[in-house]
């Protein structure tokens, strides 16, 4: 079993080896003399369940420090070691820091092995509630997701291709919380369960609508917030969906948090690609189309849109029948009858059930040949 790694910071040498030789037959001990050569070390060596830090350093004091390390790495614990009893140093340092312990130099030994303990056990909470969180809540919405997609295939259709427009998003400006921006992706279009086929196709195809569908459309995203709003822990998925459909209301978490605001642009270009394309422009024409809005994304999130792209469409593309389709291809056109009626929408993966319900409707009369691609890691 791997040790568990820690960081201790501080520019005093003598204390580091100190901890080194007090720490190191129970952790992995990684050392760094300064604030910036310890985010150094937790960019190129982290993750580290345990960050300790002096409070009094050149430079870059403690408080600074570990307000940075929580940005770069929130899970791990951090824990302030000082000399100086300064109140005011110690408050900034809890503030903006979110400090798990602070300890005073001289500190007996014990309680340094003791703190750790502690901080290794808090760290170990901290991951395991994300986890669940993040598994519990995928799992559920996937499924929540492929119920309503047998149903209303038109719209949840749509959510699949958003979010097969923004997972590779996520990858390419390096989010690390990526889980929010895909369950938002998934859930964009919950409110669309509100329109009729037809008012969708043509909302979507970028036909003219009436007066009351206009009027419809544009209560879609209120219905998601609503529909969302009695599952806990969605707060920020809710703010995303929001930002994606230009909401006033979605501000006072995304203003927090730059990587939150980064995502929230990145799943608006992703809705916003899959309409442009569905009104049936080139995947270039779309892309164009979105630069010539200056001010609506940010550059970089269309540039990382244009590199994802470029790179999808070295996918092979495979005509088969129904009865050779597979879990996890990925349809290229919409499935429908030979009389017309849409079973299932363009972008979707196949799972084991809609593999199943398009076999069984085979016999009805599918249009084929289909054409699928293999789903890309």
């Amino acid at each position: 079993m791997d040790q568990i790694r820690v960081l201790c910071v501080d520019d005093d040498p003598h204390v580091l080896r100190g901890l080194a030789l007090l720490l190191r037959s129970l952790y992995d001990v990684h050392s760094a003399t300064s604030g910036p050569l310890g985010l150094e070390a937790i960019r190129q060596q982290g993750p580290f369940a345990v960050v300790l830090s002096d409070l009094r350093m050149p430079g870059m004091d403690g408080a600074t420090f570990l307000a940075k390390v929580r940005q770069e790495s929130p899970d791990s614990v951090r824990m302030l070691l000082t000399g100086n009893v300064d109140l005011h140093a110690a408050i900034a340092a809890v503030n903006e820091g979110q400090i798990f312990r602070f300890l005073t130099k001289p500190c007996p030994p014990e309680q340094i092995r003791l703190s750790f303990a502690a901080a290794v056990e808090q760290h170990r909470l901290l991951v395991a509630e994300r986890v669940l969180l993040e598994q519990t809540l995928r799992g559920s919405i996937k499924t929540l997701t492929e119920v309503l997609s047998l149903s209303n295939p038109i719209a949840f259709g749509r959510a699949v291709r958003i979010w097969n427009n923004a997972a590779p998003l996520v990858r390419e400006l390096g989010l690390r919380e990526s889980w929010q921006l895909e369950m938002a992706a998934m859930l964009s279009q919950l409110g669309m369960v509100i329109l009729p086929d037809e008012t969708i196709e043509r909302y979507l195809g970028g036909q003219p609508l009436s007066a009351e569908e206009e009027a419809m459309v544009a209560r879609v995203p209120k219905i998601s917030q609503q529909l969302l709003a009695h599952i806990p822990r969605l707060e920020e998925v809710r703010e995303l969906i929001a930002q994606c459909y230009g909401q006033d209301e979605a501000t006072s978490l995304l203003d927090g948090s730059a990587e939150l605001s980064l995502a929230g642009q990145a799943l608006r270009a992703a809705v916003d690609f899959d309409k442009l394309e569905t009104e049936g422009l080139a995947t270039q024409a779309a892309l164009d189309t979105m630069r010539g809005r200056e001010g609506l994304y940010e550059p970089r999130v269309l540039d990382a849109l244009a590199r994802c792209k470029n790179l999808s469409s070295k996918g092979l593309v495979k005509q088969i029948l129904a009865r050779a389709l597979g879990v996890g291809m990925i349809l290229v056109d919409d499935v429908r009858t030979a009389k017309g009626v849409l079973l299932m929408a363009r972008g979707h993966e196949l799972t084991v059930s809609s593999v199943e319900r398009l076999r069984n409707f085979e016999r009805d009369g599918i249009r084929e040949p289909l054409r699928v691609t293999e789903k890309r890691d």
